[in-house]
């Protein structure tokens, strides 16, 4: 019996070539869509959990709260401290390790010199916690001697070759620093929220020359350090979390917090699944860009709508083409064929037409997954459609969307008279025809709303790119600072500005596009009495030349200068640092008297607002430190070179740096890159949307078409006789496409406001963003009814062309 009902089902759609096409293309497209996102759901959900421990394993995260008790920031790296003290205070911590970033590390083997920015120092138990391979050494002692180093075979090809790495040593920086290689581990999978090329020894931080036993062991203000346990299975953490206030109170007491002040109410500790760092964590200091589970649901959204679109393909079609089923369904029923009988045999067409189109589907995912990964810098993979669950649930597609899509063309037709329609009486009825109305309305509600989305991620992209930040972030090449040029810098300095197409060399703790996340204790002195300020405000380090390199406005007051030796003692603000002080203005903060983090000065300028940060965040009180002359407190050099001679400025820094540093590799980068990486999650959405809606509407387009097609047909007669009363063509096809017409009307009025709400949530992660535009909306519900009328206009224009005596021949 089963066999029969797919072999008539086949017969069926051969027979119907064009309505079998729209709907397997259809299904085919939707189908791709849906595979694509669930690969990109699953690879988003996955991170982290290749680890053994996975669910067993917790990051622990700190919060500081301003004066007035408001968390000002949350760091996601601790002091160095608390680990050793936390698992101490703790005994269910079974294991705690801790990472330090090194930054860009420069290494160098032989005549090999490299820039690695993915170094860390790392606790020997770092393989403990962390399930990652180690191809040679013993991942237990591997980190356990000071100066010892472990990396990815990759790294290692780099410096040795083919050569066994085990027991070489590389030099770090242009310093005498030895590492020995003691292993090499495999390289951390890409749903990974880490990815250490090289792991040297937290050991060697106990070397004073490095960082010091000292502080290793008392330090609770240097956030630097990514703090790791491994409790016992099934443990609540939030019994934990709940005692870390008294922990707080009990062992530590912050540098320059009242005696009668407790701990725990200025800073907080917190215990985070290491599962939901990618997706749920967002904070300050994070070691890579994490993803958001807010993405995760909007792209789900998206796959069951396309996939809603495409079924409504399927449902409209059969429930049209009816009509050229009933002597069928007729004949059927008068020789004896139960109505359960016929529901099965249209259910079975419907399965068939699933299957074929997810076969097509699973090819046309797996020759487009590459080009979609190079265009959205994505790592998804074909292979996870084939794991044990996955495969299992893609087998059912065919039979739980068949079934779904088909379950209404199915019962719809199972009831004709068979009386009637051998008779050629034939009433799809008005409820069949509502049902139908509906269908392309939803469908063509939901492409409204992602031509709005489209629309308005495109349009904050461009504000972000096109809004004044208060600086000039073009023709600005970054380097990372070292310490060994810091006696000789003035003289480098020097050199470099002999070319005329460098203008200015400065240097800073940070650059703009980075989080600011240091602040001290703050008071200005009023009337002889030092005030706390009731605001957190962050600093960076920046010597004389650093506003000008970044073409920053001095709004009142003055830079720091080499001609005033005591700049070192004084500061220079943002405007809305002159807000939260409480003063009037610019003009009224210069010579005000400061004591931050134990330096007192006073404020000698006030530099306009600028947006240091992305445009996620609003501008933030910024304060400027300038460090002795021979400090090495800088990270950072900034150089301002003409965008007209960009090579020979390249040239004469690469000439300069390798005179006065030629055991550090010359590595740089320009800041409109970093500007540029910092909305590369938009970006990708950007794109993701883009294709995502103009699937949607071909989709739509696609089945108006063949509905379009189908309903003309049925009323060639009604044509022929118009062109013989003397319409005309266009007459006839405003005629045909009206009724359509109405039906996108009636989805964008549905489709604009719960677009605009939609739109609106979204803008909000924004501190500065565009607003609403009408027009943005207006476009979108226009360009939906040119595309939907040109859609139906291909068949109106043939049919109202067609010879009226053809038409009426049969008459």
């Amino acid at each position: 019996m089963i066999k029969n009902y797919f072999k008539s089902a086949w017969r069926n759609l051969s027979r119907h070539k064009f309505i079998s096409f729209i709907n397997i293309f259809g299904l085919t497209i939707g189908l791709a869509c849906c595979l694509v996102i669930v690969i990109y759901i699953i690879n988003e959900v996955s991170y982290d959990k290749f680890n053994a421990n996975a669910s067993r394993t917790y990051r622990i995260t700190r919060t500081f709260y301003n004066a007035r008790g408001v968390a000002s920031l949350h760091l996601s790296a601790i002091a160095p401290a608390f680990g050793p003290v936390l698992q101490s205070a703790f005994p269910e911590i079974q294991k705690m390790t801790r990472l330090l970033s090194n930054g860009t590390t420069a290494l160098h083997y032989r005549e090999k010199l490299f820039n690695e920015k993915n170094a860390y120092f790392a606790d020997e138990s770092f393989f403990s916690i962390f399930s990652v391979g180690v191809v040679k050494g013993d991942k237990h002692t591997g980190l356990n001697d000071p100066y010892t180093v472990m990396m990815t075979e990759a790294v290692a090809k780099k410096y040795f070759g083919g050569d066994d790495p085990i027991n070489k040593t590389l030099l770090l920086d242009n310093t005498k620093h030895g590492f020995k290689v003691t292993g090499i581990f495999k390289p951390f999978p890409s749903n990974s929220h880490l990815h250490p090329e090289l792991l040297m020894s937290f050991n060697t931080l106990r070397d004073t020359a490095v960082y010091g036993e000292k502080q290793l062991e008392t330090s609770f203000d240097n956030n630097s350090f990514y703090t790791y346990f491994l409790l016992p299975e099934n443990y609540n953490s939030e019994m934990m979390n709940r005692r870390l206030p008294a922990f707080l109170d009990k062992y530590v007491h912050l540098q320059g917090m009242p005696a009668n002040v407790k701990t725990s109410q200025s800073t907080r500790l917190e215990l985070q699944k290491l599962t939901d760092i990618h997706l749920r964590s967002h904070l300050d200091s994070e070691l890579e860009e994490n993803g958001d589970i807010t993405r995760v649901y909007i792209f789900s959204v998206i796959a069951v709508f396309i996939l809603i679109i495409a079924c409504i393909n399927y449902m409209n079609l059969s429930t049209a083409r009816s009509v050229l089923r009933a002597k069928e369904i007729g004949v059927r029923k008068a020789i004896g064929a139960q109505r359960q009988e016929i529901t099965r045999q249209f259910l079975s067409e419907s399965v068939l037409v699933t299957a074929i189109a997810l076969i097509c589907a699973l090819l046309l995912t797996w020759v487009l997954l590459p080009l979609l990964n190079q265009v959205s810098g994505l790592h998804l993979e074909f292979s996870t459609l084939f794991r044990y669950k996955i495969g299992f649930g893609i087998l059912l597609v065919p039979f739980v969307i068949g079934l779904l899509s088909g379950i209404y063309p199915a019962v719809f037709m199972s009831s004709f008279n068979p009386v009637k329609v051998l008779k050629g009486i034939v009433h799809t009825g008005a409820d069949g025809i509502s049902f139908r109305k509906l269908l392309v309305v939803l469908q063509f509600c939901v492409s409204i709303i992602l031509l709005i989305a489209t629309a308005v991620v495109f349009e904050q992209l461009h504000y972000i790119q096109k809004k004044g930040l208060g600086f000039n972030k073009e023709h600005v090449v970054n380097m990372t600072y070292t310490k060994a040029i810091t006696h000789q810098f003035e003289s480098f300095r020097q050199e470099l500005l002999k070319n005329p197409a460098i203008h200015d060399v400065g240097r800073s703790s940070q650059i703009p596009t980075e989080r600011l996340t240091n602040s001290m204790e703050a008071s200005v002195t009023e009337n002889g009495v030092p005030q706390p300020i009731k605001t957190s405000l962050k600093f960076i380090t920046a010597d004389f030349d650093f506003i000008p390199t970044y073409g920053i406005e001095v709004a009142a007051g003055r830079n720091f200068s080499r001609d005033f030796p005591t700049d070192t003692s004084n500061f220079l603000i943002n405007e809305t640092a002159v807000q939260a002080l409480g003063w009037r203005d610019a003009r009224n903060a210069i010579g005000k008297d400061l004591n931050y983090g134990g330096l007192k000065g006073k404020i000698i300028g006030v530099v306009k607002d600028f947006h240091f940060e992305s445009l996620h965040q609003t501008i933030i009180p910024l304060l400027f430190l300038l460090p002795a002359a021979h400090s090495s407190f800088y990270h950072n050099l900034s150089i301002k070179i003409d965008g007209n001679q960009t090579m020979s400025a390249i040239a004469t820094i690469e000439q300069e740096w390798h005179k006065f540093l030629p055991d550090v590799p010359f590595d740089y980068t320009f800041l409109d890159e970093k500007f540029q990486q910092l909305y590369n999650s938009e970006q990708q959405q950007g794109k993701l949307f883009t294709l995502f809606s103009c699937l949607a509407i071909f989709i739509a387009c696609l089945g108006l078409f063949g509905l379009s097609a189908f309903t003309i047909s049925r009323r060639v007669k009604e044509i022929g006789i118009r062109k013989v009363l003397g319409a005309g063509i266009s007459q006839i096809v405003i005629e045909l496409s009206t009724d359509f017409m109405k039906l996108v009307l009636a989805a964008a009025a549905i489709a604009l406001p719960i677009a605009g709400l939609l739109m609106h949530q979204w803008l909000q992660n924004f501190a500065f963003r565009v607003g609403l535009e009408w027009w943005v909306f207006l476009a979108a519900g226009v360009l939906a009814m040119v595309i939907a009328f040109a859609t139906i206009s291909v068949q109106a224009v043939k049919a109202a062309m067609t010879n009226p005596v053809k038409s009426l021949r049969s008459e």
